[in-house]
């Protein structure tokens, strides 16, 4: 991330420059063209009837020229600054990032059925997205036969997204309306803020909508044990009316935000009821490799420089721990105490008869014959009492 911010801070220099070039080209050359214009206007006033200068319009047109052209070389300087400037750009983006990643690389990684998954990945990350037509090209040329009903869902999705994004909340309510069990199962307010949206757009057309604004209040009965305060306060804003809401103390409710939180809200209750994740696995790996590349080849070059061989083998364990961040955490991951390994499918957690619990190569190598004490109490107990657990 270190890299990053700094490629970023060198190119928000260059966006300034650009930007303070751009608001100085236009200055000097409006103050050139007012110059030039009024100095045209003085010509036409004093000009004789032979068409002859006077002395003074001579000198004062020399420094009209002289003026035009310092301010053409002050501007073409400025300009080769910028051109150093965005040089600069390319040399930190060059000392910052290894364009050569291969030695972090896995040879054979995308076999026949690892190249199908990836397929799979990437056609559902374009559906998500709203680009079918891609998806489907990808189809084609990969070869993936894809069940129209996998698409109908992302189909539905995007239109409504699409919607709600030019602030049409009709498909997004028929949806939630339509769902309102499996939504109000899970907890979600979805329908509750669409119905609240929706309202708040009657109150912002004023007293000709006050009637309309009444009726539509039923749609909270739903809601009312739930959403108690929030109702009370949109039926309080309607003494406002008159006056309007934005004079009101209840001007709050006409924030913009409120717009985007209805599609990250619509995307994650309709992601849950789809047994999706709101964000596509391709674009989460994406992340994690950004986050964790830069480790990765950082440890590469130790290693090769120290020559030490068998510390990577590249198949199911890194040399080093990778934080993430907790976005990233999505199940529970025991590491052995005794071995301090993380488990794996070949090495599970195994539970001891008196609730301790330690890896399959750590029970394997403690246990002595046909008894095995526990490394945490006194208890001994027989290897084959031990169970495996899942996280």
């Amino acid at each position: 991330m270190d890299q990053c911010v700094t490629v970023e801070r060198e190119l928000e220099k260059v966006l300034q420059k650009f930007s303070g070039y751009g608001q100085l080209c236009e200055r000097s050359l409006e103050e050139l063209i007012q110059y030039a214009g009024g100095l045209r206007r003085e010509i036409l006033q004093t000009e004789t009837q032979d068409g002859d200068l006077s002395g003074t319009i001579s000198l004062v047109m020399t420094q009209c020229c002289k003026r035009i052209k310092d301010t053409v070389q002050k501007l073409a300087s400025d300009h080769k600054d910028i051109h150093s400037s965005v040089s600069r750009v390319g040399k930190a983006i060059d000392k910052n990032f290894d364009s050569d990643i291969s030695s972090v690389g896995i040879d054979g990684c995308w076999q026949a059925d690892s190249q199908r998954i990836l397929n799979e990945v990437m056609v559902e990350h374009f559906f998500r997205q709203g680009m079918l037509d891609v998806a489907e090209e990808l189809c084609q040329e990969s070869g993936l036969s894809i069940d129209q009903s996998q698409k109908e869902p992302f189909v539905e999705l995007n239109r409504i997204l699409e919607a709600l994004k030019v602030r049409v909340l009709r498909p997004a309510l028929e949806w939630a309306v339509s769902n309102r069990e499996m939504l109000m199962a899970q907890n979600s307010s979805l329908e509750f803020k669409l119905h609240r949206l929706y309202f708040i757009s009657l109150l912002m057309g004023g007293t000709a909508n006050q009637r309309e604004a009444l009726q539509y209040a039923k749609n909270f009965q739903p809601f009312a044990l739930n959403h108690q305060k929030d109702i009370q306060v949109l039926m309080g804003s309607l003494v406002y009316l008159r006056q309007g809401i934005e004079n009101s103390p209840y001007v709050h409710l006409l924030d913009a935000n409120q717009w985007a939180d209805i599609c990250d809200i619509f995307t994650r209750d309709a992601c849950a009821l789809l047994g999706l994740s709101v964000e596509s696995p391709l674009s989460v790996s994406f992340s994690a490799g950004c986050v964790a590349l830069p480790a990765l080849i950082n440890i590469k070059a130790v290693i090769e420089q120290r020559q030490c061989t068998g510390v990577w083998n590249q198949k199911d364990e890194l040399p080093i721990e990778v934080d993430l961040g907790k976005k990233c955490w999505y199940h529970s991951i025991f590491a052995c105490p005794i071995l301090r390994q993380q488990t794996t499918d070949n090495n599970p957690p195994m539970k001891l008869v008196c609730g301790h619990i330690i890896s399959r190569d750590a029970l394997n190598k403690m246990f002595n014959g046909s008894k095995l004490k526990c490394p945490y109490c006194p208890m001994e107990q027989s290897p084959g009492d031990a169970k495996q657990i899942f996280f």
